[in-house]
């Protein structure tokens, strides 16, 4: 992760696009989960994923792109907030042996 990190740090500020705001990167994090989510549309999902896998794969990064960003921006470990909200969710949700 911090490899990656370090790359996609790198190479924003390559650009000069190190100057983004917190507000700026959560547009673009909603905007290319919209761009993900227009493979999907007007289609099956086994469609979508045989006709447009790649670009799936492509927005999916984007997404993750900008959200690694706006973790790093906001000095916050995903990781470990990905954890614990696992751990508030299984709260929330526990499991239904009942089901």
């Amino acid at each position: 992760m911090k490899e990656l990190m370090q790359k996609i740090i790198e190479f924003r500020d390559e650009r000069g696009w190190g100057p983004y705001n917190e507000k700026d990167l959560a547009i673009s994090i909603s905007l290319e989960a919209n761009e993900l989510l227009e493979n999907f549309q007007w289609r099956t999902s086994e469609e979508a994923v045989t006709e447009s896998k790649q670009n799936i794969k492509e927005e999916m990064a984007d997404v993750y792109i900008y959200l690694l960003q706006l973790a790093d921006k906001m000095n916050i470990d995903l990781e470990e907030e990905a954890f614990k909200k696992m751990e508030k969710n299984a709260v929330k949700y526990p499991v239904n042996k009942e089901k």
